[in-house]
């Protein structure tokens, strides 16, 4: 519950619980474990943030509409949250990424500046295949190779949310927000962390992010290093 607090807190209205899946598994539901412990803890939790459930479905298998039909999705929406091993081609997240979208639904693919094929031009590939992408606000703010990419694809427009990738831990997007409106970036904060988020809940359309540059300084990787070092 503690968690739960810190995030509402910081003005967090919901939270989507998502955890790990794999598409080898996913043929067989949301294992009862997972539906055990979210009743469990909506049970004991504050009305503020509101929960909503999902997965982060590792793409280790071809997708398929039947894994589609296993309830993986974001709070019962199109959008589903995917991600892949850290070594991972290219072409190989654009083929998966095409997979989803055929099944008629979105992917939102986490943490894409994790991947070593992760780079602007990459992107927009996967994202013309008609991905979401979904880049952690804390590793916006490190200073690491990482932190580049993420970084990158924001001032290439190509970020759509940012999450705060909690592991019941104190991360959240609050500093990531605080840096981009330092920067001037209130709109594009706004979308990042309120609107497109709240869209992707409601099922409806996000709204494009316009480019914003953020310059790495030793200030972010020391108050970066503070709240517990990048995932």
């Amino acid at each position: 519950m503690s968690v739960l607090a810190r995030l509402a807190a910081v003005g967090v209205t919901d939270v989507c619980l998502t955890p790990h899946l794999t598409v080898a598994s996913a043929g067989l539901g949301i294992p009862p474990a997972y539906d055990a412990a979210f009743n469990a803890l909506r049970a004991a939790a504050p009305a503020t943030p509101r929960l909503h459930r999902g997965v982060e479905l590792m793409l280790d298998r071809p997708f398929s509409r039947e894994t589609a039909r296993s309830g993986v999705t974001l709070g019962g929406t199109r959008y589903v949250l995917v991600e892949f091993t850290r070594i991972v081609p290219a072409a190989t997240v654009q083929s998966a990424l095409k997979q989803v979208v055929e099944c008629g639904l979105t992917p939102l693919l986490a943490h894409p500046e994790r991947y070593s094929s992760c780079s602007p031009r990459a992107v927009s590939v996967w994202r013309e295949s008609g991905a979401l992408m979904q880049v952690d606000a804390n590793t916006l703010l490190a200073g690491s190779a990482r932190g580049d990419r993420a970084r990158a694809l924001l001032a290439a427009g190509l970020a759509d949310i940012l999450a705060a990738d909690n592991h019941g831990d104190g991360a959240s997007q609050a500093l990531a927000r605080e840096v981009l409106e330092g920067q001037g970036a209130e709109a594009q904060a706004e979308l990042l962390t309120v609107t497109n988020p709240r869209a992707i809940l409601e099922n409806r359309a996000v709204t494009a992010v316009e480019p914003v540059t953020l310059s790495p300084s030793l200030t972010w990787r020391l108050r970066r290093f503070l709240n517990g070092g990048e995932r």
